[in-house]
């Protein structure tokens, strides 16, 4: 169980570290990696910040990857988080599991919707640029009641 309120959420890095996102990551007492790491020194760099919880993604074939789940059930005090790296392989109903969030990746499209009770969040992608999508990840706070989500424009 992490007792950690202020989660950063990142997806997507595809080997890119960028900057500004270790600084908007900055403050966080958790961070979740929802797959598509690219690099294993992306998960270094974002433990300087916090601890991680990550997940492998489509892209994440080499050899230190595999040691990485393919889903991952984030017990906090506030939620229950399950991360995922594309929700389309979701193959359960989390409002039947005691799930309260979703998190999920491999779109690229920051998201943040809710069904049967259940929060789906997308943080969007923090690497290389992919058509007109935003680069972007997002910051959850689970201290206060609504759970906020703000998301994090990296690059305009």
């Amino acid at each position: 169980m992490h007792r950690a309120t202020k989660i950063g959420l990142i997806s997507d890095t595809h080997g890119l570290s960028r900057p500004e996102a270790l600084r908007a990551l900055a403050g966080s007492e958790l961070i979740l990696h929802a797959g598509d790491i690219g690099e294993p020194a992306i998960l270094e760099e974002l433990r300087k910040i916090a601890p991680v919880i990550a997940i492998r993604g489509n892209v994440d074939v080499e050899p230190w990857s595999q040691v990485l789940p393919e889903t991952e059930l984030v017990e906090t005090e506030a939620a229950t988080i399950c991360m995922i790296h594309d929700v389309n392989r979701l193959d359960l109903k989390p409002e039947s599991a005691g799930i309260q969030i979703v998190l999920s990746g491999h779109s690229h499209k920051p998201s943040d919707t809710e069904k049967n009770g259940v929060r789906y969040i997308n943080p969007g992608s923090a690497g290389p640029r992919r058509f007109s999508l935003p680069i972007s990840l997002a910051r959850l706070d689970l201290s206060r009641t609504p759970w906020r989500v703000e998301f994090v424009t990296l690059v305009r």
